[in-house]
C-alpha cells in the first residue's frame, strides 16, 4: 500500500496557484509481486521502463518507479495533458521536465523537482518560479565509521559551515547538521537544473536555528532565493504478548528541504 500525502498552501487555489504542488509518498508498506509491480510500470512510456529495471534491488526499482508515476500524476493533474501525450525529458544534469508545443500562460514556467531517500519519494512543483527539492533519510552509515563518513564531506562546505557541523555536539547531532546542509546545497543545485559553475563549497547557507535561511555563492548574497526546511518523524506500532499496542519512534528520521527562485533562467547562476 503507498500512502500520499499532499502539502499545498490553501485548498482554494487560483490557476496559477494549482502549480504549486508537493507531494509525498511512503512506500514502506507497499510490498508488490512481480506481476503488481509490471502492472504498474506498464503504465508509463516504454522508453522510461529500462531507468526502472536498470536497478537491481526491488527497493531501488520502486523509489524510481513511484518518482515516474508522480511526475505523469502531476502533470496530468496541473497542465491537464492525457496521460499518453505527456512527454517528459530531462537536461544534462538530470532535471526532469516536460515538453509541450502550446505555451499556457498560467504556468508560464512550470517546472518540478523529485528526490527519494529511504521509505520517502516526494515531488514538488511551482508555476512560475524555479523549484528545488531534496529528501535526506537520517540513517547511521554501515560501511564506516561516523567519523570517516563526516571527513569525506569536508571539501563540500564553507569553513563557516564546516566549523558548525563538527561543533554541532555528539555523532548524531554532527551528522542532522551534515544532513541538513547537504540537503540544502542538493536542493539548489536541482533547482537551477544546469549545473552549477562552481565547486559546492562555493555556496554557503546561513541560519537562525533552521528558520530565516539563506545563502551566498563567493560571499555574494543570492536575495531571490527563499527556503522552507521540514522534518518528518516516523513512528511503528508493535504489539505484545497480550495485545497491547506500544508506539515506538524510529532512530531514523526524515529532513525535506525545497527551494524556490523567481529567477525564471538558472543558467546566470
Amino acid at each position: 500500500m503507498l500512502h500520499l500525502r499532499i502539502l499545498r498552501y490553501n485548498s482554494r487555489l487560483t490557476r496559477m496557484e494549482k502549480g504549486i504542488q508537493r507531494w509525498i509518498v511512503d512506500i514502506s508498506e507497499w510490498n508488490p509481486s512481480p506481476i503488481e509491480f509490471w502492472s504498474a510500470v506498464s503504465v508509463l512510456p516504454k522508453h522510461q521502463h529500462s531507468s526502472i529495471y536498470r536497478y537491481v534491488k526491488l527497493e531501488d526499482r520502486k523509489r524510481a518507479l513511484v518518482s515516474r508515476l508522480l511526475q505523469y500524476a502531476l502533470v496530468h493533474q496541473v497542465l491537464g495533458i492525457p496521460y499518453n501525450e505527456i512527454v517528459i525529458r530531462s537536461t544534462v544534469e538530470g532535471k526532469p521536465y516536460v515538453h509541450y508545443d502550446e505555451m499556457r500562460p498560467e504556468f508560464p514556467n512550470f517546472n518540478f523537482s523529485v528526490s527519494h531517500h529511504g521509505d520517502l519519494v516526494a515531488i514538488a512543483s511551482e508555476p512560475f518560479c524555479l523549484v528545488g527539492l531534496d529528501i535526506v533519510s537520517h540513517a547511521l552509515p554501515v560501511k564506516e565509521t561516523p567519523q570517516q563518513f563526516i571527513s569525506s564531506f569536508s571539501s563540500h562546505f564553507s569553513s563557516i559551515e564546516w566549523d558548525k557541523i563538527i561543533n554541532a555536539g555528539t555523532h548524531y547531532d554532527i551528522l542532522q547538521e551534515l544532513y541538513r546542509y547537504w540537503s540544502l546545497k542538493e536542493s539548489f543545485v536541482k533547482a537551477i537544473g544546469s549545473g552549477l559553475r562552481y565547486k559546492l563549497d562555493a555556496l554557503e547557507f546561513n541560519h537562525v536555528s533552521w528558520t530565516n535561511i539563506s545563502v551566498k555563492l563567493l560571499g555574494e548574497e543570492l536575495r531571490q532565493w527563499k527556503f522552507w526546511h521540514f522534518e518528518l518523524r516516523k513512528r511503528y506500532y508493535e504489539y505484545g504478548p497480550t495485545g497491547y499496542r506500544c508506539e515506538h519512534q524510529l532512530e531514523l528520521w526524515y529532513i525535506i528541504v525545497m527551494i524556490n527562485s523567481c529567477h525564471s533562467n538558472g543558467n546566470s547562476i
